[in-house]
């Protein structure tokens, strides 16, 4: 699907596809759920304000948007070593096969292959567990023979449950050894953590974020060392096209500053010097100037049972003046809510500085962010660069819309199925969109922003818990403030009944709902859902002698409702003193009790009972975007304007780019 790079005029593309233009103000013209299969759902986003980018512009974002997909590679290999080799085979037979696509058989492999595609790699995007085809192996080994593929090592892997059963597992003696992630060969944790608190420097207020984009491996020789992802170094092929992509982007760019960061972008890809990168990241988060924006690197660490090496991920997005105001009036007020914490005051900013917070709407993900995608950013994680020079919070506009409009689309839904009484479902219609994106805009723009590390704590000082408990300390912060007249008195909340309806949203799913993307079972392993899990569940056991939240049961069905909001917001604050004293104090084991605690275990009742009432809404849990194209149009030899286009077809758009985009 993908023809960014082609030149062609839009009368050349496929009938399939539909422009912007095509769309534009045509009532319901717009069909936004594409696909559904397995326990996911694949949706297209519209990408409003574009005609009113310059010609600039629109190239600024075409060039970045080349960068980003060109690292599609990259996360593959990062989340198993073999899912390129597996991803490659299945697009061969995609392609290729001349034989029956009509059975049974076929459309199992088929939906084994889009389950691929969506997680980039064999293990399940959010659970981490590995899936697998419902079609007999044997037809499997026929479908390859018929393409000319000969492996029977590689059905091993895709088949057998005991090979590299989870991406990340978070139980086993050697969370490292035990885990499928490709951050990792022939080492132990005990080693990997030696490694790193050799090069690690205590006194260092700038420290470097050892370990961010490598590979440690153990060769014959016994010695431990990192493998670097670097032009020439380990990606180099993928990076080297990414690097093309954002100096043709310099060249266009909106303004010096841009310029400068994306040069120290593409030297950090050159080198894998972290310095570099850490550069790019204080350049990049005082440009708040400019109207596009971008996220392109190894960014993330929640693929890492140990919380220090990151994903490829990239994405492309330009800001929604209009949308904006109500983050900017939050980020403007930063330091009013950081005073006002209920944090201990050892733990708070003196000065909070560089918050900037905007609504965006995206032009195209990537890397980890693609097809599954946040909603909400903020970056960047070093917390000394944060300390020092702020960071930047984003709500993405277009894809929390596509999630609304698709949602409508769907003739059943979680409310009214998990909602205890009508009130509690009118609250929620005339509030909960509002309070949803509200809750994200304080998550990502304060919430992520807010405390301090006290000097003597380092970074890496709560390890594989880490994730979790930044986001949990995240979403609190967000929690507690929905709560507060503060919002109603700058205007972004109408009264103050309007923030009751996502707090009976947030408790009904952290302790129930959520875990409709959980196979019985199983353990809660995500960073999120963790995060959701720990502050539902400590907060039903803290409130349980003063009825704060109930649990009933009607009709044999279970509910939980919140009986008391404020002292409900009470605990939201007592919790959140306590994970920021656990982050500022690098406090492990009081981190590790919590979400061993409340985050991991599933009550199995429950969960039995939220998967046959989910099944019923025919509803899938989970789901991802097709990203539209950006089409040069040419008069002549010269481009005059570049054009959305959209697709509707999911494999399409993963085989055109496994053409166009893979390097390794």
């Amino acid at each position: 699907m993908k023809l960014l790079g082609k030149m062609i005029t839009a009368a050349g593309m496929a009938a399939a596809m539909v422009s912007c233009a095509d769309n534009a103000g045509k009532e319901g013209g717009f069909r936004y759920l594409v696909d559904e299969f397995a326990d996911l759902k694949i949706m297209r986003y519209q990408v409003p304000g574009w005609d009113a980018l310059t010609l600039q512009q629109k190239e600024y974002v075409y060039h970045l948007a080349e960068a980003a997909k060109y690292g599609r590679d990259i996360i593959w290999m990062q989340n198993c070593r073999y899912n390129l080799e597996i991803r490659k085979v299945l697009e061969n037979i995609l392609e290729n096969y001349e034989g029956d696509r009509k059975t049974e058989d076929w459309t199992k492999f088929e939906t084994y292959a889009k389950r691929v595609f969506f997680s980039n790699g064999i293990h399940h995007h959010y659970a981490e567990d590995k899936f697998f085809p419902e079609c007999p192996v044997e037809y499997f080994r026929g479908l390859m023979a018929a393409v000319g593929v000969e492996n029977p090592g590689l059905l091993d892997i895709i088949y057998d449950p005991a090979v590299l059963p989870a991406r990340k597992d978070m139980h086993a003696e050697d969370i490292v050894a035990a885990s499928a992630v490709n951050f990792y060969e022939n080492v132990t944790r005990e080693e990997v953590e030696a490694l790193y608190a050799s090069m690690a420097d205590p006194n260092d207020k700038t420290p470097v974020s050892y370990g961010l984009n490598s590979r440690v491996v153990k060769g014959e020789d016994g010695v431990v060392r990192e493998e670097v992802y670097k032009v020439g170094g380990l990606y180099g092929a993928a990076l080297e096209k990414i690097c093309a992509e954002l100096e043709k982007a310099a060249a266009v760019a909106e303004n010096q500053t841009q310029k400068d960061y994306i040069a120290d972008l593409v030297s950090y890809y050159r080198t894998g010097d972290l310095v570099l990168w850490d550069k790019y990241n204080i350049q990049w988060v005082n440009d708040t100037l400019g109207t596009v924006d971008f996220v392109n690197g190894f960014v993330e660490d929640y693929n890492d049972p140990l919380g220090r090496k990151a994903t490829w991920e990239g994405l492309v997005n330009f800001k929604d003046a209009e949308a904006s105001r109500r983050a900017e009036l939050i980020s403007d007020n930063a330091q009013w809510f950081e005073d006002n914490s209920p944090v201990d005051p050892r733990f708070k900013k003196d000065e909070v500085k560089g918050v900037t917070a905007k609504v965006i709407n995206v032009a195209v993900l990537a890397g980890d962010c693609y097809p599954a995608a946040p909603i909400g950013i903020n970056l960047p994680n070093a917390d000394w660069i944060r300390r020092e020079h702020g960071s930047k919070s984003v709500t993405i506009a277009n894809l929390t819309s596509a999630y609304n409009m698709a949602a409508q689309e769907s003739p059943k839904g979680m409310l009214t199925e998990f909602a205890w009484s009508e009130d509690e479902i009118a609250l929620e219609k005339k509030y909960g969109a509002l309070t949803n994106d509200l809750h994200t805009d304080l998550h990502e723009c304060l919430g992520h922003g807010s405390g301090r590390l006290l000097p003597q704590t380092s970074p890496n000082a709560l390890g594989e818990f880490s994730s979790t408990l930044e986001e949990t300390r995240a979403d609190l912060f967000g929690l507690y403030y929905l709560a507060d007249p503060k919002l109603v008195e700058l205007g972004i909340l109408p009264d103050m009944e309007a923030y009751k309806a996502q707090y009976s949203s947030y408790i009904r799913n952290g302790i129930f709902t959520q875990f409709t993307r959980v196979a019985l079972g199983k353990k809660n392993m995500e960073a999120h859902m963790q995060n959701r899990k720990l502050i539902a569940d400590w907060c039903y056991e803290k409130g349980l002698s003063d009825n704060v939240i109930e649990k009933k049961v009607r009709d044999g069905k279970t509910y939980f409702i919140v009986n008391d909001y404020e002292a409900l917001r009470g605990l939201f604050g007592e919790l959140l003193a306590e994970v920021q004293r656990i982050k500022s104090e690098g406090d492990y084991e009081a981190g590790k009790a919590l979400v061993q605690k409340y985050a991991v275990d599933i009550d199995q009742e429950l969960h039995k009972e939220v998967l046959e009432r989910y099944a019923a809404l025919g509803l899938k849990p989970y789901g991802g975007f097709l990203n539209p194209d950006i089409v040069p149009v040419v008069k002549g030899d010269e481009v005059v304007d570049y054009e959305i286009v959209y697709n509707d077809s999911y494999i399409d758009q993963m085989l055109e780019y496994g053409k166009k985009y893979s390097t390794l």
